[in-house]
């Protein structure tokens, strides 16, 4: 493995880990139940596979190009990590005030929906958080070509890049979802579910008002 690809490895280990939306939707969809983080997990890898093939492709750069396009992904991709934020604190309130204070989170989730259509969902949320992420398409179009070697072809060793950045997403997020779901005695817990989907719910609200009010008044 020659220098420049092990670089890459630490940073696109460290790009995938670092906490954000992605890893909060998964979070909180692996306290509905295992499925439904597992399948949170692989819409985030599919989210991703979207921005490296676009980078691969060079599409990417169009949306640099075109500003009325670039904000219009960043305006939708803003509004949906602040809808799933409203939506999880909406949750969260409803759950407070349920009679039956041991229900948990599993069982809002079996209320609510059928096991497939849940998985479905999730699998949905994952994907869009990703997808729709406009910071994604300007990273890696501007990381992957830092780590082609000069003089060698840029195809195949961009497709390397991007199939690296694929499958960290496909171990890590995964893996986050079955130790949540590990630990899912203690954190289903009503009290402590409450806590931490109200606490997701913030992160993303928070976040989304950024990305919104950023895009707005850039």
């Amino acid at each position: 493995m020659d220098a420049q690809l092990t670089a890459f490895l630490g940073v696109a280990a460290a790009m995938v880990a670092l906490p954000g939306a992605d890893f909060t939707v998964v979070v909180r969809n692996a306290l509905a139940s295992r499925s439904a983080g597992v399948a949170t997990a692989l819409g985030v890898a599919g989210g991703l596979l979207v921005h490296t093939a676009l980078a691969v492709a060079g599409l990417a750069a169009v949306l640099v190009a075109v500003p009325v396009l670039f904000r219009t992904v960043q305006l939708l991709g803003g509004a949906y990590v602040l809808y799933l934020g409203v939506s999880a604190l909406r949750a969260a309130r409803r759950s407070q005030g349920r009679a039956h204070a041991t229900e948990t989170v599993a069982d809002r989730a079996d209320d609510d929906a059928e096991p497939a259509k849940g998985t479905r969902r999730a699998l949905r949320q994952g994907f869009l958080t990703n997808a729709l992420n406009p910071k994604a398409p300007v990273l890696f179009l501007s990381l992957l070509p830092q780590f082609v070697p000069a003089g060698s072809a840029p195809l195949p060793r961009t497709l390397l890049l991007a199939a690296i950045v694929v499958l960290l997403a496909l171990i890590w997020f995964p893996a986050v979802a079955l130790l949540v779901d590990r630990l899912g005695r203690w954190l289903r817990r009503p009290r402590t579910a409450r806590a931490i989907e109200g606490g997701s719910g913030a992160a993303l609200t928070v976040l989304g008002v950024v990305l919104v009010t950023g895009t707005l008044l850039h």
